[in-house]
């Protein structure tokens, strides 16, 4: 590097920053599976921005040879703790296809080179640290371990495991977002409080020998590793006390102690979310990268503009991480935000993004504060929208059209997710949404068209679907602008048959959609239908679901939603015939169905010796 860090601003790396920012020592040691961009997406270098502006001494090893210790020893031993993350991908699921194949590429490492970091990284790193720094305490947080919190179904192991606190042999674990929680620890180790007495900070989880009297205890890893019907009562108890309001701690037994997590953080003030996003980021790689990151090139103009969400959807995990209500930034601070974009040398007028998990949940919230204290609904707009939300957009028209008036904004597009279900409630969000802010084409995730599918996935039927498809192409013709929908779809959910998939693929050719990605489900820690798929009920119903498992059967019904790729075609037929609806083969295809065996399964009969002969001959 030819600037000092100390000079270009980044937080120290090496002992050479170290020394030039004259710090004998760390106060703490962010270990994480990502390399370092200093952006606000990042939740590493978020939070080690937040403990640095309240007096830390704060440095980050980002990708670390987990095989070498002395990579974990470039900056020393620091003086209160290190702090662990995998990174913003749970490892695995960073690794490895939802057919469990190998990745060829990692979007948050230079280049997209993949095998920059461990399987289960959060324990390699842990085993590394301890290895190490003797004695040293180690905090690990991040999504793997805020969703493997409690023991969980592991896909890749295709068995319960062990809550990772146990497995990491970590002293202490922060799920969620984890400003307030991480702060708060810090202070009080400064202060000269171990780690083993931090029992009671929310947004923690610890082991203890026995379960505190005020905790809810549940199955045991035992019990819920032998017993689905087990592990279906101890997640849908989770859930229930997820609100940050009203949950109870909750403990549970693995072997001899007991996993105790305490209730989550409270939301963030929209003061303290301003205050976040104004520390000094350089909203760029670290200069030590020579290669692009995917991940930062894709939102390297975008803009946060709340977290959380109340969807709700099955196969999520974000309201299990970052909790359902929406913690919104002012305008002030997102229109500041904006300007420093604007400022960079790279911005040529065009603002990829703003927004969160869900765009048009900017400023919402529940217009019923004593209800929402004791809320247990897991989404606050499924099976209907609640009659307590505040689903008045006007805090999200007033930010954009805001936007839309800084001379040096081309162009502001809405990439993350829409929930179109709102939209029937925002029209002048959505007024403002076709008119300025859809680049063309516009992402929407209806994941299903089949109701029964739709309701295991606690996501509007077809039929709302169907509603705003029709108003968006309606008023795109009113405006004049050539516009469509790219609808998501997940194949393999739970609760799909090949026959349902087979009705989604004639929505989308009667309704003139073609979807060129498929997400095939992954059953990943912490999510609804992860709790379905290894069970094979719903939790909270009681209802046996169908699991789609085999090879064959997920291959088809991927195939049956790319029906308009000639690679698909041979796997449609198959499909088809299984279902007994060859007759569909001119509509989906455009050509009719040859006749085949009536099992295809069979060995071709052997040919006869004068046909043997024959052949040999050509």
């Amino acid at each position: 590097m030819k600037d000092s860090a100390i000079n270009n601003g980044f937080l120290p790396i090496s002992a050479r920053d170290m020394q030039q920012r004259r710090w004998p020592e760390l106060d703490i040691l962010f270990i994480s599976g990502d390399a370092y961009v200093d952006h606000p997406s990042f939740g590493t270098a978020l939070l080690a921005r937040v403990l640095e502006d309240k007096g830390f001494r704060v440095g980050i090893l980002a990708q670390p040879d987990w095989k070498d210790l002395a990579s974990f020893q470039v900056m020393g031993r620091p003086r209160l703790f290190a702090a662990i993350t995998a990174g913003a991908m749970d490892s695995m699921v960073n690794h490895f296809t939802a057919a469990k194949k190998i990745r060829s590429n990692d979007a948050y490492t230079p280049g997209g080179r993949a095998g920059q970091r461990p399987n289960r990284a959060v324990i390699a790193y842990t085993a590394a640290v301890k290895g190490a720094f003797k004695g040293l305490p180690v905090i690990i947080g991040g999504l793997e371990a805020s969703l493997r919190r409690f023991a969980h179904y592991d896909y890749w192991d295709d068995k319960v495991r062990r809550s990772v606190l146990v497995d990491s042999k970590a002293d202490l674990l922060v799920y969620g977002m984890a400003e307030s929680a991480l702060v708060e620890i810090a202070e009080r180790v400064n202060q000269g409080e171990s780690i083993a007495e931090l029992r009671d900070i929310r947004g923690t989880a610890f082991l203890s020998d026995k379960a505190p009297q005020d905790a809810i205890t549940l199955p045991s890893y035992e019990t819920v590793a032998n017993d689905p019907d087990a592990y279906g009562a101890a997640f849908k108890t989770i859930m229930q006390q997820s609100n940050p309001f009203s949950g109870q701690p909750l403990a549970q037994q693995h072997e001899q102690r007991f996993v105790v997590v305490n209730t989550p953080a409270a939301p963030l003030s929209t003061a303290a979310l301003d205050r976040i996003y104004a520390l000094p980021f350089k909203r760029c790689p670290h200069p030590q990268y020579r290669d692009r990151i995917p991940a930062y090139e894709q939102i390297r103009h975008s803009i946060t503009s709340h977290r959380g969400c109340f969807g709700g959807c099955a196969f999520c995990a974000i309201t299990h991480h970052q909790g359902k209500y929406i913690q919104s930034r002012s305008r002030e601070s997102i229109l500041e935000e904006i300007t420093i974009l604007s400022d960079q040398p790279d911005f040529y007028g065009t603002i990829s993004d703003i927004g969160g998990p869900t765009a048009n949940m900017y400023g919402l919230n529940c217009g019923n504060p004593a209800a929402q204290e004791k809320c247990q609904r897991l989404s606050c707009l499924y099976p209907e929208i609640c009659k307590n939300l505040n689903t008045d957009a006007s805090q999200a028209v007033a930010l954009l059209r805001q936007v839309r008036q800084n001379k040096k904004v081309k162009n502001v597009f809405i990439a993350s997710g829409i929930r179109y279900d709102l939209l029937s409630v925002q029209e002048r969000y959505f007024d403002d949404l076709m008119r300025y802010h859809v680049g063309g084409l516009l992402k929407v995730a209806p994941e299903s068209m089949v109701n029964k599918v739709t309701e295991v996935m606690r996501k509007p039927g077809a039929q709302v679907f169907t509603e705003f498809l029709d108003r968006f192409r309606q008023r795109s013709h009113d405006l004049g602008l050539r516009q469509a929908i790219v609808p998501y779809l997940i194949s393999g959910h739970p609760g799909c048959t090949l026959e349902d998939m087979l009705e989604v693929a004639l929505y989308l050719k009667r309704h003139q959609l073609k979807v060129e990605q498929v997400q095939d489900f992954t059953p990943t820690p912490g999510s609804l239908s992860t709790c379905i798929y290894h069970t094979g009920k719903d939790p909270f119903s009681g209802q046996t679901i169908h699991v789609p498992r085999g090879a064959k059967e997920k291959r088809l019904q991927k195939a049956l939603l790319l029906f308009h790729k000639p690679e698909s075609r041979k796997d449609v037929l198959e499909a088809l015939r299984i279902c007994r609806r060859q007759d569909l083969a001119k509509e989906l295809l455009g050509t009719t169905a040859r006749p085949t065996n009536k099992n295809l399964s069979q060995p071709k009969p052997p040919l006869s010796a004068p046909r043997r002969r024959e052949r040999k001959k050509r």
